[in-house]
């Protein structure tokens, strides 16, 4: 059975209750008043860590999905050549042996 987390407005204390799902919220307070009650949104006690989760292989925009085998990464294109050797391999001079 779940247990849920409730906080009442009028005296700021939170509680917890267990209760089915098909339950209705509670809307008393231990305090004694009525339709202050929320219930609060908990974070589940779940991770998943490691590859083989779809939360794990594709997270988001910014990262790649896993590679499978038989992809290869594309080499990263060299800088554009500014003309100047001290900055360009492709300018310069050959170093004579």
């Amino acid at each position: 059975m779940p247990t849920y987390v409730y906080e009442c407005s009028s005296c700021n204390s939170t509680f917890e209750v267990e209760q089915r799902i098909t339950e209705s919220a509670l809307d008393t307070c231990t305090c004694g008043s009525t339709g202050t009650v929320k219930r609060l949104i908990q974070p589940i006690a779940v991770m998943f860590k490691g590859s083989g989760f779809h939360i794990n292989d594709y997270s988001g925009a910014g990262s790649a999905p896993a590679k499978s085998e038989g992809t290869e990464a594309k080499p990263e294109a060299p800088a554009a050549c500014s003309g100047e050797p001290k900055s360009c391999a492709a300018c310069a001079p050959a170093a004579t042996e």
